[in-house]
Order: structure tokens, then C-alpha cells, then sequence
């Protein structure tokens, strides 16, 4: 069984402190949706902000940036990202806890939610055809495991000036800038709730589902030490 967490405007660094303490110190199967925050920068773990960030540009635009506690590239997130998130046991399901399973796991439902013929997981992002849509993280513990996904339903073209090109890049972007590299979902659907509930569909017709809320989570989560955390951009 999933339970189901469904959140709107939620700020990226509550929810990262949120997904943390979920998979560390939770036992439940979850599935988090959250439509939108506001803007941030965000890096994986082991990211360093002079090959990754603009940071002259993102200190005047007062863009924060996280450090988060999972792997994975460096996304600049705001009020038109949708999140999704999923949190597991790895004994609640048949394939192995490995990076490469995991995304294909997801990849199966996303395929059926947005029905799409050009959609595919390509190098570790959700595209159609050749553009980026979808980025994805994941950190893998000895009991559980969670996937974070970045859904760009719209993005401003200034904030991704904030990002520098990584020394390390899908092969399929082939030194494209960001606006030539990435597209929206918007262009696709014309409507992001009718996009989330296909996507709560198709996750409904393979496991149960429990609703919860924020207030109930907030109170079986305990605290602990987190390693998500803001970064200077000085």
C-alpha cells in the first residue's frame, strides 16, 4: 500500500526535510505530490556550486540554494515545478533496490500517465523525443529507498541562466543551451490537475492507496538530523 501525500506550494526545502525523515525514520510505502515552491536552486549531495551555479547571478536575483540529501544534478525549481516523489521498503517489491530497476519501475507508470508517443526515459530523465522534461534523484539506504522527481509542467528561461553547463551531461544533450535542451509540459496538456490524477490513476490500478495529510505526517515523523541544507552562495 501507498500513502498518498498531496501538497500545493510547499516549499522544496520543507519538503526535502519532510522526504528525509519519511525514509529514515518511517516504515510506510509513500507517494508525494507537491505543485510548486518557491524558487530555488538545488544540488545533489555531492555537488559543488563553483562547476554547477551562476552564483554572481543567483546572489543578485536572491535565488536561495539547497543543498539536498540525495544524489543526482542540479535543477532550478519554483511555482510551475511539480514534484513527485516515491518512498518504499525494498521489500515491497519484486525487483532489486538499484538505480537502474527503480527507473524503470517509475518510468512504466509515467509511460501510461501521460500516454504520450514520444515519451521515454532517456539516460536517466523523462523526455519527448530529444527534450528534457524530468529530472530525477534517488537515495538508496539498506531498508528503503526513495525517488525524487522534478516535473518542469513551466519554467522561466532567467532562472536557468543561474545554471552553468555540468562537466557531466547526457550524451543526448549534445551541448545544448537550456532552452534548446528542455520543454514544457504545459505545451503537451492542457491541464496540470487532469495530468496529476492520470498519474494517481495509473498508480491506484497497481497498489492500494491511503490518503494522508501534511498534519499527520508532521506528527509521525520524529526529529532527527538532516542533511539537506541551505548554501552560501558567496
Amino acid at each position: 500500500m501507498f500513502k498518498l501525500l498531496r501538497l500545493k506550494s510547499y516549499p522544496i526545502y520543507e519538503q526535502l526535510l519532510l522526504e528525509e525523515k519519511l525514509l529514515r525514520t518511517d516504515t510506510n510505502n509513500w507517494c508525494i505530490i507537491n505543485e510548486g515552491s518557491s524558487p530555488a536552486i538545488v544540488m545533489g549531495i555531492s555537488g559543488k556550486k563553483e562547476e554547477l551555479v551562476n552564483c554572481k547571478t543567483a546572489l543578485q536575483s536572491g535565488i536561495p540554494l539547497i543543498k539536498r540529501f540525495s544524489g543526482g544534478g542540479t535543477v532550478v525549481v519554483d511555482e510551475n515545478t511539480l514534484f513527485i516523489t516515491f518512498i518504499c521498503d525494498k521489500q515491497f517489491h519484486p525487483f532489486p533496490a538499484y538505480p537502474e530497476p527503480i527507473m524503470k519501475w517509475t518510468e512504466e507508470i509515467y509511460r501510461d500517465a501521460f500516454s504520450h508517443p514520444e515519451f521515454r526515459l532517456r539516460e536517466n530523465d523523462y523526455v519527448f523525443g530529444d527534450k528534457k522534461f524530468g529530472g530525477n534523484a534517488q537515495y538508496i539506504k539498506k531498508d528503503r529507498w526513495l525517488h525524487h522527481t522534478s516535473f518542469l509542467w513551466d519554467y522561466d528561461p532567467a532562472n536557468m541562466k543561474h545554471l552553468l553547463h555540468p562537466k557531466k551531461m547526457p550524451s543526448y544533450r549534445d551541448g545544448r543551451n537550456h532552452d534548446e535542451f528542455l520543454c514544457r509540459l504545459n505545451t503537451f496538456f492542457p491541464e496540470k490537475e487532469a495530468l496529476i490524477e492520470s498519474f494517481i490513476t495509473q498508480l491506484c490500478r497497481r497498489y492500494p492507496i491511503e490518503t494522508s495529510s501534511l498534519d499527520e505526517v508532521i506528527e509521525t515523523s520524529n526529529g532527527m538530523r538532516q542533511s539537506t541544507v541551505f548554501v552560501t552562495l558567496e
